[in-house]
């Protein structure tokens, strides 16, 4: 939270249902602050593109404002200001963003908000405010607040909660009926006002033109010499509105990211729901403390996560999948049934009932078909591997076709890369390759081949045919006695020779040569 708004949200853990026909439509607008600095992060990273849960900050407060479907959707930017409009439209295209001038403060974001929507249309109606720094506030929160709001004929209604440590929060202070009567920000609050716990979010639902109004009125004449939003509660009560809070006893969502060891509390107790939802959806997850579940994964029943397991980004795994123990997978999808240990995978896909690992390393366009297996110590890059093919060990296939039911040898290679061009290698069904086979890229071998042990193949190989490269072997006896004399080596080598032949004479020179 920030000093004037110690609120945050948190997006929903799965896209909002869309509206039904002919329900009633969404809040006149939502306004969305990003244009804080940030400067506690101590980054070169605008604070509200920081990351959790697989998005950035300001990708989780814009779900939850979208969710509310919203008739317009502004956005109040400032510091690096390029670069986080660009990723803001790149989230949400049709989302107004607004930019706040040299008069600081929440209040005057606000204003110059609504001045940017009224040049476009009149704004009338419930308008949201929130902000881009609180990840974990939910679009249900959000639309409990708007339905609280417009039932009880509010002038504004703020979300509140109550901390056991409220330093550094705005407090809300209620007169003798238990109303709201104002909001006192830390620094301007007196002894017996910070003993409030109760505090303010920074989230409000207004009415339009009670918010356009007071802002007009609003002053700088406070410690921080900012315009204060928070000024807009005491000048509705004056005029006459009522203004009212809603508690929630959640209060993460309300709870902001100003320095990296906030938001990494944000981003702990986010994947915990995310863990938890997803055991209640019908996934085991082996080890709960040591999962990590991007928002965006997808995850079907029956699926098994064991520990130490991070899924991120696009990830989808299907039914009775088995991923972990030690296992990273970034935009990856795992078909039903496959196994997957101890691995790294990015942009891969991996077959039904296919295996993977351990200690493998999967790299973009990787595709593993049915039955197939990627074994222990194997990288692959840009490689289709066939149904039921195997490449078991010790090896690199890159820029290639594997086809069906192949079996790749120990310690293959595809040397696909000649200095400046990446070349294919093309290996056919049914193929069987033997130990520290190297395919010199372009080549193609044909259906049902064979490959000797250490086989160098640079040309074609016709299907059925036996691919060997074999120089004869030449022993050169005595040679470690005559070239290392005197070593560990050369001791040895004389040490067997005599147990071997006690009346053999050492080599000459000559003969070691």
């Amino acid at each position: 939270m920030n000093a004037e708004n110690p609120g945050q949200r948190t997006s929903a853990l799965r896209p909002e249902a869309p509206q039904a026909d002919g329900a009633p439509a969404g809040p006149a607008a939502v306004v969305v602050l990003a244009a804080g600095a940030g400067t506690r992060m101590k980054s070169r990273t605008p604070k509200i593109l920081h990351e959790l849960g697989g998005r950035s900050m300001v990708a989780h407060a814009l779900a939850a404002a979208r969710g509310l479907d919203p008739q317009r959707l502004a956005v109040v930017v400032r510091h690096e200001r390029d670069r986080v409009a660009a990723h803001i439209a790149s989230l949400d295209p049709t989302a107004l963003i607004v930019d706040q001038d040299e008069i600081p403060g929440t209040g005057r974001a606000v204003e110059v908000a609504l001045d940017a929507l009224a040049a476009e249309s009149a704004v009338e109606g419930t308008v949201v405010v929130t902000y881009g720094d609180v990840p974990l506030l939910s679009t249900d929160l959000l639309r409990e607040l708007v339905a609280r709001h417009e039932a009880e004929g509010n002038a504004v209604t703020v979300l509140t909660a109550v901390l056991e440590d409220a330093h550094g929060y705005g407090r809300i202070l209620r007169d003798e009926t238990g109303a709201v009567a104002a909001i006192r920000e830390h620094k301007d609050a007196d002894d017996d006002e910070r003993e409030v716990r109760e505090v303010n979010s920074g989230i409000y639902a207004f009415d339009a033109r009670v918010l356009s109004d007071a802002l007009r009125r609003v002053t700088t004449d406070n410690a921080q010499g900012e315009k204060y939003l928070t000024d807009v509660l005491a000048l509705a009560r004056e005029a006459g509105g009522r203004v009212a809070a809603l508690v929630t006893e959640d209060r993460w969502q309300v709870e902001g990211a100003n320095d990296r060891v906030q938001l990494q509390a944000l981003a702990a107790e986010l994947n915990r729901r995310i863990v938890e939802a997803w055991m209640r959806a019908g996934v085991t997850v082996v080890d709960p403390a040591t999962t990590w579940i991007d928002g965006t994964v997808r995850l079907a029943e029956d699926v098994t996560v064991k520990p130490n397991t991070q899924l991120h980004g696009a990830t989808v795994i299907e039914r009775d999948a088995v991923i972990g123990p030690d296992t990273t997978l970034t935009d990856v999808v795992v078909r039903e049934g496959a196994h997957v240990r101890r691995t790294e995978g990015t942009k891969a896909e991996i077959g039904p009932g296919a295996s993977v690992g351990p200690f493998t390393y999967l790299r973009a366009g990787t595709v593993l078909g049915a039955e197939g297996k990627i074994g222990a110590f194997y990288e692959t890059k840009n490689a289709q591997i066939g149904r039921g093919a195997k490449l078991s060990h010790l090896g690199y296939v890159g820029d290639a076709e594997v086809g069906e039911g192949t079996n790749i040898g120990c310690g293959n290679i595809t040397a696909n890369y000649d200095g400046v061009n990446k070349h294919r290698t093309v290996i056919g069904a049914h193929v069987r390759t033997s130990s520290n086979t190297v395919f010199v890229a372009p080549v193609t071998v044909g259906d049902g081949a064979y490959t000797g042990a250490g086989a160098v193949v640079r040309k074609d190989v016709p299907a059925g045919a036996l691919a060997l490269s074999i120089a004869p072997q030449r022993n050169a006896e005595g040679w470690t006695e005559a070239k290392r004399p005197g070593s560990p080596s050369a001791i040895a080598a004389a040490a067997a020779r005599e147990k071997l032949s006690p009346q053999a004479s050492t080599p000459s020179t000559e003969e070691g040569k």
